[in-house]
């Protein structure tokens, strides 16, 4: 049997920033452990938890080839809800049978939200 996927690390010089960016978008809970490096992001319900770790010097914010994908049924709805929020995602793209739209985090890794798995 193969593990599942648990986790995803995002390296940033901007914890509290992105900390407040994922619980106010997307509704994730920060716990913080006194001592610990990481901060980790737990989803509002089933999906990956994401953990913020310090990023090393001699790195630039957005570097890695990441994207992360929100699976949203409404993409539009949720789109103009984010941008009263201060999210401002670009353009509506249509794919095959489903609805995406990127923007990026405080870190400058890419986010999306698609409609392709929801």
């Amino acid at each position: 049997m193969s593990p599942p996927l648990s986790s995803l690390v995002l390296y940033t010089s901007r914890m509290e920033e992105m900390a407040q960016f994922y619980t106010d978008h997307f509704g994730y809970t920060a716990h913080i452990q006194d001592g610990d490096r990481v901060v980790e992001l737990h989803p509002p319900g089933d999906g990956i938890t994401l953990l913020l770790h310090q990023m090393g010097k001699g790195r630039k914010q957005g570097q890695v080839l990441v994207k992360l994908v929100f699976a949203i049924e409404d993409v539009a709805a949720f789109c103009d809800a984010a941008s009263t929020k201060g999210l401002e995602f670009g353009s509506l793209h249509k794919a095959d049978g489903y609805v995406f739209a990127n923007a990026k985090d405080p870190a400058g890794n890419s986010i999306s939200v698609s409609g392709r798995l929801a």
